[in-house]
């Protein structure tokens, strides 16, 4: 792997040059080697220091979301940008332009969050949140999924027909897991050390869908500078649709997980009460989210077949975590859940 200053990016490449911003989290450490296999030149762009074995890979330590970083970096031609940076307010309106002016293909990260819970299975004409929400007090909130819908409307009512919109559903990887809204520093740590987790008991029945990061690589790699693409939305996921409840015993049986149902205020109490956990909850995770894929999957040249099974790739990423792993403090989280089971 090269380390560029930011006034070197792109400038010497004899394949199709490909910018990542934001190219190290739990999707970007499976698509950055996936578009380097396929002969891409990858420019990353992150905050921290990542390790890739690939001549085709280079990185910058910088932060693309300050405009000036972002200038520099675009001196560079890139014919395609991956961009799985943050936009929340009004920034992604005020970097638009600068994007897509730099480049052939521009692949803005969205979320399947969008999606409102009338439709089942989801399709990417399925009713989104900002857009049928009665619910005054969350749409005038800056939550996660409506800020994304908002930037695709950036897109879609912008002058440019250079764009794709991606919808990845949970995301599984490295270090990346989820139950329900528990992340990794609580599900999976707690676990580790023979700790119970707490769960809220409407969840258990709802349907879900996690995708490996592996096969998500290859969806972003499919549409890349593919011209079916151009102009589209893509919910990028698995067909793949399991209940919390077994998706609970999954981690069950690799890592010995053991968990209580909880009444959903007592669930939303220990995990600290904010308004972005109850929205999470009530406008995602208690939504039965099972994916109709046929458009990504035609588009990317790509079978359901393809896939890995949930439980199988929940295992091989679970099973290769070091023994010694560290993770961000949850410590609030864990004092509250001890607390409420007497540990």
């Amino acid at each position: 792997m090269k380390t560029k200053d930011t006034e070197e990016v792109g400038l010497a490449s004899n394949g199709r040059k490909v910018l990542v911003l934001g190219g190290t989290g739990a999707m970007g450490v499976y698509l950055v080697p996936e578009l380097a296999s396929r002969g891409y030149e990858v420019c990353v762009v992150s905050l921290d220091d990542p390790v890739f074995d690939s001549p085709r890979i280079s990185h910058v330590k910088a932060d693309a979301t300050d405009v000036e970083v972002l200038n520099k970096l675009l001196k560079g031609t890139f014919d395609a940008i991956v961009d799985f940076l943050m936009y929340p307010g009004d920034a992604f309106m005020a970097r638009h332009a600068l994007l897509l002016d730099s480049t052939s293909h521009y692949v803005f990260l969205s979320t399947y969050r969008v999606y409102d819970g009338v439709e089942t299975p989801i399709r990417e004409t399925s009713p989104r949140l900002l857009d049928s929400s009665r619910d005054a007090a969350f749409l005038a909130t800056d939550d996660y999924a409506l800020f994304k819908a908002r930037g695709e409307d950036v897109l879609r009512n912008s002058k440019y027909d250079n764009w794709t919109i991606v919808r990845p559903a949970i995301t599984y990887s490295k270090r990346r897991f989820q139950l329900v809204t528990l992340e990794a520093p609580v599900v999976v740590a707690r676990a580790l050390k023979g700790l119970p987790v707490v769960l809220p008991e409407a969840a258990l029945s709802v349907q879900a869908t996690m995708s490996w990061a592996g096969d998500l690589a290859r969806m972003f790699a499919g549409i890349l500078l593919n011209p079916e693409a151009l102009c589209e939305a893509f919910t990028f996921a698995t067909a793949e649709h399991r209940t919390w409840g077994e998706i609970a015993d999954y981690y069950r049986d690799i890592i010995g997980l053991d968990y209580v149902s909880v009444p959903t205020e007592e669930y939303v109490r220990i995990l600290g009460g904010s308004p972005g956990i109850r929205y999470q909850l009530a406008y995602d995770r208690l939504f039965d989210r099972v994916i109709d894929n046929a458009k990504m999957l035609r588009v990317a040249g790509l079978k359901q077949a393809d896939f890995m099974p949930l439980r199988s790739g929940l295992e091989r990423e679970l099973t290769a975590l070091p023994k010694d792993a560290a993770w961000p403090d949850a410590s609030a989280v864990w004092e509250r859940m001890d607390a409420y089971l007497k540990v």
